[in-house]
């Protein structure tokens, strides 16, 4: 007999909110996490441009979206609709390396910030995979070797 368990979504559901809030993450930090982080973006000098010449005025819509999206994936909230992947292919002034540079921000404002210090690896685990995914997405090529893996 096989000891693999088959979960429903909603069991997986409860299973990743139940991980999140025990690591103190909730609606109230994810708000605090995006709004410290894309102020320090805000502020690079290599790819603060990059999101003004995309947003300019309109922050306000782009952090509720990217509080949206931040709690769908740490907490598998749900709520965030929105498609990354055309959304940053859009942008041509974004290169791959850009990203090491936005890994660094969010990997900083966690460890700032975050209410447990389990939240730092929990966050970064999912921020790498999208990163990834991006960085793919906008080169064409793999993504580079993530930190600590050598060939």
């Amino acid at each position: 007999m096989s000891d693999i368990r088959i979960r429903s979504a909603s069991e997986r559901r409860a299973e990743i909110q139940a991980a999140a809030a025990s690591l103190g993450i909730d609606d109230a930090y994810i708000s605090v996490l995006v709004d410290t982080f894309y102020a320090r973006v805000r502020r690079d000098p290599e790819i603060g441009p990059i999101f003004e010449a995309e947003i300019a005025d309109d922050w306000e819509p782009h952090l509720a979206k990217m509080k949206d999206f931040w709690a769908s994936v740490a907490m598998n909230a749900g709520r965030y609709s929105g498609r990354p992947v055309p959304a940053h292919i859009k942008l041509t002034a974004l290169e791959p390396r850009h990203f090491a540079i936005w890994l660094g921000h969010f990997e900083e404002v966690l460890k700032d910030t975050a209410p447990h210090p389990g939240a730092v690896p929990y966050f970064m685990e999912r921020a790498r995979r999208i990163a990834q995914s991006l960085e793919f997405a906008i080169s064409g090529l793999p993504p580079i070797l993530a930190q600590g893996e050598r060939t």
